[in-house]
């Protein structure tokens, strides 16, 4: 049975609308914010620089001991995260009395990376942290490309590679727990709460009489927020917090921009094919003729 040349472009136009409808990032159309979810205030002047956390952290998720243990000399190079380390204590640049900092994902009130995603393999939770569905993932790694702050990272030397990432163990959380570091840190550098919470208590530290802190809190507004929070007596760049990410959400740009790939990859090829088809009938045509 032949099939009419108009016949066949509307059939290619119709699964390919079908299937750029369905490849549309639904995640960046739920996403809503969370701004009371639960989250954590990183006091920097009573971060120790023990690095407890980065050891309760791989414990928690099952992850090799952190190197180095017990070994200044690791602060000696600002470390990132990894698929093997998803926090990571770093010392403060900068004169003044020692400062650290640990980092990790900072659990966005409106995530980009779940805004990107096209499969919600990342979404936020009600409960507050941004959390990785491995089985629904196929490895696009938009949510790299979406993140200000450079969080996700993909295990590029394993045959079936995921996006690896701090959770604020999500798990614990839904047990009525805290997360690992927090609740291992021996100088309360971390407290666990409600963001609204946290916030005031930040707030309260900062203009206490007498406090050296800088008034200002990362995370704030940072990004359009974020559930982690930094509060510091130096400047927050010294801790490689990024200053220039705005105060702006970035849902609408990666929904613009990153969701408009999936619509594009899945529509290309049946309109190439109907050309294809168009040109070889025309061709067929003027042979016979």
């Amino acid at each position: 049975m032949r099939i009419a040349r108009r016949t066949f472009l509307k059939s290619c136009a119709a699964i390919g609308a079908a299937g750029a409808a369905s490849a549309l990032p639904a995640s960046a159309r739920e996403t809503a914010p969370v701004p009371d979810g639960a989250g954590v205030l990183v006091d920097t002047t009573k971060c120790l620089g023990c690095r407890t956390c980065e050891a309760a952290c791989a414990e928690a998720n099952g992850l090799a001991a952190p190197e180095a243990m017990g070994d200044d000399a690791i602060f000696a190079t600002h470390r990132t995260t990894s698929p093997g380390q998803f926090t990571v204590v770093n010392k403060a640049q900068g004169g003044g009395e020692d400062r650290y900092a640990k980092s990790q994902c900072l659990h966005c009130l409106v995530p980009a990376c779940a805004s990107a995603c096209p499969v919600k393999a990342l979404d936020k939770t009600e409960a507050g942290p941004v959390v990785y569905h491995e089985d629904r993932c196929i490895g696009c790694r938009y949510c790299m490309v979406a993140c200000p702050f450079d969080v996700p990272k993909y295990q590029y030397d394993r045959a079936i590679p995921y996006v690896r990432k701090c959770t604020m163990c999500a798990t614990r959380l839904a047990k009525g727990g805290k997360p690992a570091c927090v609740e291992n840190c021996p100088a309360e550098a971390l407290t666990f709460g409600k963001r609204s919470e946290l916030l005031a208590e930040a707030k309260r530290r900062i203009y206490a009489p007498g406090s050296t802190y800088v008034p200002e809190i990362f995370g704030e507004h940072d990004a359009g927020g974020t559930s982690w929070m930094y509060i510091a007596d130096r400047p927050l760049s010294d801790f490689g917090l990024p200053r220039d990410v705005g105060d702006e959400t970035r849902f609408d740009k990666t929904r613009g921009a990153l969701g408009a790939v999936p619509f594009v990859i899945t529509l290309w090829p049946p309109l190439l094919m109907g050309l294809y088809t168009a040109s070889r009938r025309r061709d067929e045509e003027n042979d016979h003729e």
